[in-house]
């Protein structure tokens, strides 16, 4: 893996917020302007590496499942949701619940040492406009002859053609929060209605705060009082279960089929890695992780059970002491072993693994100036050292693949 200098392109914010990436600039509290999206540099992966990361990421996909059904039998506690969240995600993960996506977060430093597991984001992973749209036309614009390491927008298209299959549903409501301001939520949820759109469901857009409870259905309606059959929703489980609604929700049979589905409380939560190292202890792709204490670490990284964005992360390491700022912690915490970022002349990159179906479908790339991946780090496109395939070749030049950019607003 290279990190190599590329030329950004002269209308390049316009095109990505025509792409639905509507959220790259951050404005901070001095007036300063930062840029989420960064083009002024690409990263290039060879095929072997693709080809290596991609069964490590799906290896580590079933390890995570397994490591979900321990977690489900309370072994390790409730992992700061409590006993019924914790009942109703292992009645979930029982009954096989559809899921459609999930993000890991690995470290690799392209130096032929094993790539290392962060964490799961499972449950409302984000960062998927800029990972499967908007590096893809970058791609096309810039390096039409190479290859991506990103069929994200085509493997989320047929997942949901299969939940349709499976489900004998039609109607499929999507929901996101308004509280989070940026656009992201809005516009990734924009996003996943087109995909499922593309997949033949009729869709309805909903914020989630405008759902109700119809006391004569026993069932959750949106606003035109139409039952809720099957809800798409980017907004984490353990929120959820805390609402005033959220007993509503221990009713199985009286609930939407929710994606993702209730099993991945257990998934998203830091103690899963903790539950993996304890299942899997030695593991390469692993980084030792222990619940509610360092235990015989000396170096570490405490995060909490359902943090996010770096916020309240801790870090006690040779030359690094730091606490991150944040609302989280009280749910409990995940001491991991502390593993330096790679470093590209100061450009520190996490690598996002996006799996579809249990499979590993493409790679979003973030990097950051110090050792936590926050609020501001910057989303850098890939390329793979492989000419583009003829299939690609040919799509991008009938535009065929157009259908990315017709994201709902």
């Amino acid at each position: 893996m290279k990190r190599l200098l590329s030329e950004p392109r002269p209308d390049w914010k316009q095109k990505i917020e025509e792409q639905g990436l509507v959220f790259s600039t951050t404005t901070m509290p001095d007036g300063k302007k930062i840029e989420y999206w960064n083009e002024a540099a690409y990263y290039e992966f060879t095929m072997d590496e693709v080809e290596t990361l991609e069964v490590t990421a799906e290896d580590m996909h079933k390890m995570c499942l397994e490591a979900a059904k321990f977690l489900a039998t309370g072994t390790m506690g409730n992992i700061g949701i409590g006993p019924q969240a914790l009942e109703l995600a292992a009645e979930s993960l029982q009954a096989a619940d559809m899921d459609v996506y999930g993000r890991f977060d690995f470290i690799y430093d392209g130096q032929g040492g094993p790539a290392k597991m962060l964490e799961y984001n499972a449950d409302t992973p984000t960062g998927l406009i800029e990972a499967a749209v908007a590096q893809w036309f970058w791609l096309q614009d810039v390096f039409p002859e190479k290859d991506q390491w990103n069929g994200i927008h085509e493997a989320l298209i047929r997942q949901w053609k299969k939940m349709q299959y499976r489900t004998g549903m039609s109607t499929l409501h999507i929901a996101h929060s308004e509280a989070e301001e940026s656009g992201e939520d809005w516009m990734t949820a924009a996003y996943m209605r087109d995909v499922a759109s593309q997949a033949g469901w009729t869709t309805i857009g909903i914020n989630m705060s405008d759902i109700g409870w119809d006391p004569n259905l026993n069932r959750f309606v949106d606003l035109d009082n139409f039952m809720i059959s099957t809800m798409f929703k980017l907004y984490p489980w353990e929120l959820m279960m805390k609402e005033p609604f959220g007993h509503r929700l221990l009713q199985r049979a009286h609930n939407p089929r929710w994606v993702e589905p209730a099993w991945k409380m257990l998934l998203s939560n830091k103690a899963l890695l903790a539950a993996l190292w304890h299942l899997y202890p030695d593991h390469p792709n692993l980084l030792p992780a222990y619940l509610n204490e360092p235990g015989p670490l000396k170096e570490w990284v405490a995060k909490p059970l359902h943090g996010r964005e770096g916020d309240n992360i801790k870090v006690h390491a040779p030359g690094i002491s730091l606490e991150q700022p944040g609302g989280y912690g009280r749910e409990g915490w995940c001491y991991q072993q502390f593993h330096a970022l790679p470093d590209f002349d100061g450009n520190h990159p996490v690598l996002g693994l996006w799996v579809v179906d249990g499979e590993s479908v493409g790679c979003g790339i973030r990097e950051s100036d110090g050792p936590i991946t926050d609020y501001f780090c910057r989303f850098v496109p890939n390329t793979i050292d492989a000419p583009a395939p003829l299939s690609a070749q040919a799509l991008s030049s009938t535009s065929s693949k157009s259908s990315k950019a017709g994201i709902a607003l």
